[in-house]
């Protein structure tokens, strides 16, 4: 059984609460995601790398990580992750390491994730939905290396928004051809059965091919646009934006 302070974190999924403790919630919700936003503002335009916190320095995916970023980062983009271990790490050690901007969105945990060492900016979100909001707004590709289910959660809500046009022209692509094998199979049976469309294959790409990333990635509509000089105010000193 999970401890009374463990507990505290999910206590508003457990149902209707007090409608002051309702309003406090909504209170915190807010809070969390203005502070995610306050923080991020000013990041330049993303790309956000997902992947397992599980994978050590001397694992080929951490290291593909590490690589693929780098080349991201070199065509001017920020890169984004969790902010934690693992594919987060090595994404933004990648970046680091060619001189680009590197931002983590790290989450609360009941054992706590510390952010990595390789972060010029970070925020730390109370929500997963408030952390999935901020990888989303400032970013403008997703690059989905092996992971597990928050991985696989951050995918299919990628495509789940894309596929209902609330995202448009916006590149997602799967790196790792053998481990994520099966989950195409899954994406076929899908298919299949009709739960999707056939078009809705063609919303991500699926390649071991870092020449063929990077080519999807700024041959897209959106990239060329963000990739001009990027519009964006100056920090205001006395609203403390730094």
């Amino acid at each position: 059984m999970m401890e009374p302070q463990k507990m505290k974190n999910i206590e508003y999924l457990n149902g209707p609460m007090s409608r002051l403790a309702e309003l406090r919630f909504v209170i915190e919700v807010l809070w969390d995601l203005f502070t995610g936003i306050r923080k991020m503002y000013f990041t330049g335009p993303c790309v956000t790398v997902f992947g397992s916190a599980r994978f050590q320095p001397d694992h080929p995916y951490y290291q593909m990580a590490e690589l693929l970023a780098a080349e991201v980062a070199k065509l001017g983009f920020t890169i984004m992750t969790g902010g934690g271990p693992g594919i987060m790490e090595a994404a933004n050690k990648g970046a680091r390491s060619v001189g680009g901007k590197s931002v983590g969105c790290n989450i609360e945990l009941p054992m706590e994730q510390k952010h990595n060492d390789y972060l010029d900016h970070w925020v730390k979100m109370k929500f997963f939905f408030n952390r999935k909001t901020i990888l989303i707004k400032y970013s403008y590709a997703f690059i989905v290396m092996p992971g597990g289910f928050g991985t696989m959660d951050e995918f299919f809500e990628s495509m789940t928004l894309i596929q209902t046009g609330k995202l448009v022209h916006f590149p997602v692509v799967i790196y790792g051809t053998e481990y994520h094998k099966e989950l195409l199979e899954f994406l076929d049976k899908m298919e299949l059965e009709k739960t999707i469309s056939p078009i809705d294959r063609d919303l991500f790409l699926v390649t071991d091919d870092m020449e063929q990333i990077l080519k999807h990635i700024k041959s897209n509509y959106n990239i060329k646009k963000v990739l001009q000089p990027y519009n964006i105010t100056h920090p205001i000193k006395w609203l403390f934006e730094k």
